[in-house]
């Protein structure tokens, strides 16, 4: 497992290189669904998922569970995320985000309790939800077609060789068996779930067409997150810039 693990991040990089060859012929937004109907059947099978699995196991989870705990849960496992967000951050050239996701991990895992609260957002440093599929980007790379994956949603073909690219990054099932991550993983959707319930239900009631509306969110809002980032990193720049032509001050 450990062997197969340390080849995602060439395989990773190989696939992105075969896809940017193309890559002038892509919309870079990924509302490019040229596999609709396959998308649309995946989708319909994940949303059933949903419903009769997943949304009823969250409901319950959220009647026994406070609101306080939930959100505990929410920070154990953004904290997990530190070395994926530090690395991107990193390939991103954001040094000053790198140096911030790095105190955040060590104030949040002491003072915070293993993660389980947040000290490190009152002390100013900001969570940054950064991953491989934003970094390929940030540097240039289109989207291409839209994706829904099995049981994960939606996605595209930059962010689906990132998501690979990422869980190389993801340091602790290295070293944890492959049954207690599951057991986590599982942990965490249901969390994620309860946290949304009332906004999939009021998205779902809004819309005219569920899918269309989950596919026009998710790539807006994956382009919002690559733009707003490279802004801050421009921004990150100059500060640097001013502080060297200052002395340091």
């Amino acid at each position: 497992m450990g062997t197969e693990k340390r080849w995602l991040p060439i395989a990773s990089l190989a696939i992105v290189a075969i896809l940017s060859r193309s890559a002038s012929a892509v919309d870079r937004s990924g509302n490019h669904d040229p596999i609709e109907p396959v998308n649309r059947a995946i989708f319909w099978f994940n949303d059933q998922v949903d419903i009769y699995v997943l949304e009823p196991v969250a409901k319950g989870y959220d009647k026994i569970t406070s609101d306080r705990v939930k959100r505990c849960v929410s920070n154990f496992f953004q904290n997990l995320r530190f070395p994926i967000s530090a690395v991107n951050d990193l390939l991103q050239g954001k040094l000053v985000a790198t140096g911030s996701d790095f105190g955040r991990f060590a104030v949040n895992t002491t003072v915070g309790l293993a993660g389980l609260f947040d000290p490190a957002t009152d002390w100013g440093m900001e969570f940054h939800d950064e991953d491989l599929g934003q970094t390929f980007g940030y540097w240039g790379l289109p989207a291409g077609p839209y994706l829904v994956l099995p049981l994960w949603g939606p996605s595209n073909i930059r962010d689906a060789v990132g998501l690979a690219g990422d869980s190389a990054a993801a340091v602790y099932p290295w070293f944890v068996p492959v049954y207690y991550s599951i057991g986590a993983q599982g942990v965490k959707t249901i969390n994620g779930r309860a946290l949304l319930l009332r906004e999939v239900k009021q998205l779902k009631e809004a819309s005219v067409d569920y899918y269309s509306a989950v596919r026009n969110a998710y790539n807006q809002r994956r382009e919002t997150l690559i733009q707003d980032r490279a802004r801050m990193s421009q921004q990150e720049q100059e500060d640097l810039y001013t502080v060297d032509t200052n002395g340091g001050e």
